[in-house]
């Protein structure tokens, strides 16, 4: 029965694994290739799921691993003392909205089980989703790389009171 349960389960963690491993880089901010805050959510959820895989009785394992997931890294992100700065495509957004979006949008979790797993109304989660795709939907910031030049030292424009553009233009290339 023991080996019934491991081969069950390690099918299960090799059919699913990297999609839940990216599915954790996404809620840090890591790179796939070097994830080690990732791998660590995962692999708690995976040990969680295989403690409980004889009590599953037909839930989905890959649910169960997913929301446990969502949980340890909502418990961990949320408190702004242990925060980390993050990284990659969702950088732009907090811990709160980076997990309703990869819920929402990357797994296809419906609203009122995205509300439910994480604990808020839904139309909380509503919000919380709309206001991360108009933040992803927004040009990023560019900032002057070190070492640019500035433009008002260029002559054109440069007064006292003139508006100084964010990072210099490229030069025309032939």
């Amino acid at each position: 029965m023991d080996r019934r349960r491991a081969r069950e389960f390690e099918a299960f963690a090799a059919g699913a694994g990297g999609r839940l491993l990216h599915v954790a880089a996404l809620l840090t901010g890591e790179p796939l290739d070097a994830a080690p805050r990732a791998q660590r959510l995962l692999i708690a959820a995976l040990a969680r799921t295989y403690a409980d895989w004889d009590r599953l009785r037909g839930e989905d394992p890959y649910d169960r691993t997913r929301q446990d997931l969502a949980l340890r890294f909502a418990r961990t992100a949320w408190h702004p003392h242990r925060r980390r700065p993050t990284a990659g495509v969702l950088a732009r957004l907090g811990p709160q909205e980076r997990v309703v979006l990869v819920l929402r949008l990357y797994e296809g979790v419906a609203e009122e089980q995205t509300a439910a797993l994480i604990g808020l109304p839904v139309e909380r989660v509503h919000t919380i989703c709309a206001r991360a795709i108009r933040t992803m939907r927004q040009k990023p910031v560019l900032r002057p790389s070190v070492g640019a030049r500035a433009v008002g030292s260029l002559g054109a424009g440069a007064g006292p009171g003139a508006v100084q553009p964010r990072v210099q233009p490229r030069e025309a290339r032939p």
